[in-house]
């Protein structure tokens, strides 16, 4: 009998979406189900380890076939879960990671087949192509190991029940289980891994990991302008900021260029038409509605269309106020008012030219990135 153990305690909080990681989306399926999936044709028993609190969710994702436990603080503390759940019966135990949501059903039988054939204890690797180099705390290089007798590990990894019991019964901590049994001096094959089984822990691994499945974001773009004249007596809004002892602008909202800018070039990269026709004159209840208010309710439309922001740049252009002393306050406005989204501000004049160069008003052109969910 061969019982499995995946791994998916992790919080995803490098990853940062504010999900755990097993719950991701990678495709049509999450990181979770893709890991039982290429799993499941080799294992009796599957075992996963979850994150407090998505219990439920997990065993709804796996099906009731499947155990769910609770997993620990580390990740050696959830596989010690995990261990306590296999089946007396077991022979061997496969220990794999959500993480590596793409690890093909024929990693996991070449593991298995090692196993068969009188390993101990079997993990995938792929040969190190880089140069590494061994720092000491200053950050000086103290060594360059020769890099052919290297290995990037992966998983999943396979043991006998009775092995991998016995390295974990020391509670040790380590990044992978096989440096538990190779500190009871056991020996540790090593087969061929593969590319597709790469460690999903940040945006660009799950870009990548798209490409494995013949998938890649769809990634949209779009421009948007605005510019107002000055109107004194009126506060004035920029960059979702007040600027005190400045005139504002004329305007159906508040007159905020930049914010206004930065909704036209969403609202073109995801063609949900423009400022007008989502926020105009013909809708009242934006009568004086502030920049970061209209930014955040296209943000929920622009979610609500199926897309995320990738990236959102946006120049100011006039000769009055002078962005740089609080551009870092007005790009962490933006910012949140985007979710957490990448701002980019800049500003400019026009040497004297039109509207902005002569003083009469202050105009904004952005662009922004858009991507598929």
């Amino acid at each position: 009998m061969i019982a499995a153990i995946i791994a998916a305690a992790g919080s995803g909080e490098r990853f940062g979406a504010g999900t755990p990681k097993a719950l991701i989306q990678l495709g049509d399926r999450t990181l979770i189900e893709h890991a039982v999936s290429s799993i499941s044709s080799v294992a009796d028993q599957i075992i996963v380890t979850a994150p407090a609190g998505y219990e439920k969710q997990i065993q709804t994702l796996v099906g009731d076939g499947i155990i769910v436990v609770t997993g620990g603080a580390t990740r050696s503390e959830s596989v010690r879960i995990g261990l306590s759940k296999v089946l007396c019966e077991a022979e061997y135990v496969l220990i794999h990671d959500a993480a590596r949501a793409l690890a093909s059903p024929a990693l996991a039988q070449s593991v298995v087949a090692a196993l068969k054939n009188g390993d101990v204890a079997v993990v995938p690797g792929l040969a190190q192509t880089d140069t590494v180099k061994v720092v000491n705390a200053d950050g000086i290089v103290t060594a360059t190991p020769d890099r052919t007798s290297m290995r990037k590990i992966q998983t999943p990894q396979g043991f006998t029940f009775g092995l991998i019991n016995q390295a974990h019964a020391q509670s040790g901590e380590a990044t992978d289980d096989a440096a538990l049994v190779e500190s009871l001096g056991k020996p540790v094959r090593v087969i061929e891994g593969e590319e597709r089984a790469i460690k999903i822990t940040t945006p660009s691994d799950l870009a990548t990991a798209l490409q494995f499945l013949g998938q890649s974001p769809n990634f949209k773009t779009g421009v948007g302008v605005d510019a107002h004249h000055f109107e004194p007596g009126r506060p004035l809004w920029l960059a979702g900021l007040l600027w005190p002892d400045q005139d504002g602008v004329e305007g159906h909202s508040d007159g905020d260029v930049a914010a206004h800018a930065i909704c036209d070039a969403l609202f073109a990269a995801s063609g949900l038409g423009d400022l007008g026709s989502n926020f105009g004159t013909n809708k009242p209840e934006y009568a004086g509605a502030s920049g970061v208010a209209l930014l955040k309710e296209t943000l929920a439309l622009v979610h609500k269309s199926g897309y995320k922001i990738s990236h959102v740049s946006v120049q100011v252009i006039g000769n009055r106020p002078k962005i740089g002393s609080r551009r870092v306050e007005a790009i962490a406005a933006l910012s949140a008012a985007l979710g957490g989204a990448e701002v980019a501000l800049l500003a400019t004049t026009t040497d004297g030219m039109g509207l902005t160069g002569e003083g009469k008003g202050i105009a904004a052109i952005a662009s922004a990135l858009i991507y598929s969910k």
